[in-house]
């Protein structure tokens, strides 16, 4: 009896002390701080999203770096493991304004889904004219999640105006764009099967708010918005539904309102699910309009379930990616 109690003894403290130093080595995630990539430079992923391939995560993000050249638009690539540390890709995207734009191309919040059955990449983004009225989506397509991507058309989806745009891709695997249609409000649609064009609209949510950022949990649908203010942060706000159709709840708080979110906007709702819990990670920007290339993230583990959903006050914070769980 002693020789086996020793021996699960034993065991529980292997497990407790390998648990122990797996989270020493767990890097940080700083909220706000500036974020260098491998190459000791802040990284340069605004209005980003994340597309998971295999073991690697890709942020994928606006480049508004200050020696760029202004006349042109880029896309950044990132690709990290454990979601801290980031390793510079390429910018995967590069353009300048169509003819008949003028002299000034918008190209806001890419977002790249990867679609299985054509083995393509697709990128969506905002696409606009300095004077943002052209309020389209932008595609365009790579054969390689970091390799080059070709523009392909720009179009208003489903002839609706579009301007801030997010991703979603539901657990059964289903792919959604959502878009903010100035005089309506925000919108939830499901790609085509090749993904390359919005096929139909899920729901109109008669909010006007951008920033649209979706996650799944626990058979219910959480979305965060944020109003329309420009650069100036505000409070961001969720809303809830067991569909993606509605009927939605009523917008509340994600923060304390007199923070306006920390100075953070939503861009995406990123889901960890580990062997022990799941976490979602609020993915936010803190813009700075006049030196945007040291523009900032606020990345932070929400309190999310049975219909709420919280921002807790930035700290720093680690994530175990084998487990799901994050401590701060």
């Amino acid at each position: 009896m002693k020789t086996r109690f020793a021996r699960r003894l034993a065991i529980a403290c292997f497990f407790a002390a390998a648990s122990f130093l797996r989270a020493a080595d767990l890097p940080l995630i700083q909220p706000g701080a500036v974020w260098p990539d491998d190459r000791g430079q802040h990284v340069q992923a605004h209005g980003g999203g994340i597309l998971k391939f295999g073991d690697t995560f890709y942020w994928f993000g606006e480049d508004r770096g200050q020696n760029l050249d202004r006349g042109s638009c880029h896309v950044s690539c990132y690709a990290s493991t454990n979601l801290a540390d980031w390793k510079f890709c390429a910018d995967v995207l590069n353009m300048v304004a169509p003819t008949n734009f003028g002299r000034r191309l918008v190209l806001e919040r890419p977002k790249v889904f990867y679609n299985a059955p054509t083995k393509k990449f697709v990128m969506y983004f905002h696409m606009d004219d300095g004077r943002y009225k052209v309020a389209s989506v932008g595609v365009a397509v790579s054969d390689s999640v970091a390799g080059d991507y070709q523009f392909l058309k720009y179009f208003r989806p489903l002839d609706h105006e579009s301007r801030d745009i997010g991703q979603f891709v539901d657990d059964d695997g289903t792919a959604y764009l959502i878009f903010e249609d100035r005089p309506f409000g925000f919108r939830i649609a499901k790609l085509s099967d090749d993904y390359l064009t919005v096929e139909k609209e899920i729901c109109l949510i008669p909010q006007h708010m951008e920033g649209g950022a979706l996650v799944h949990l626990n058979g219910l649908y959480y979305v965060i918005g944020s109003a329309l203010t420009g650069w100036n942060p505000n409070p961001n706000k969720y809303a809830t539904a067991k569909s993606l159709a509605g009927p939605w709840s009523e917008f509340k708080d994600i923060a304390p309102p007199e923070t306006n979110t920390y100075g953070a906007q939503s861009t995406l709702m990123l889901k960890v699910v580990g062997t022990k819990t799941t976490t979602v990670i609020f993915m936010g920007d803190l813009w700075k309009p006049r030196t945007q290339w040291d523009s900032r993230y606020l990345w932070m583990p929400l309190q999310i379930g049975d219909g709420k959903l919280w921002l807790p006050e930035p700290k720093p914070w680690t994530l175990d990616l084998q487990t799901g769980e994050s401590k701060f």
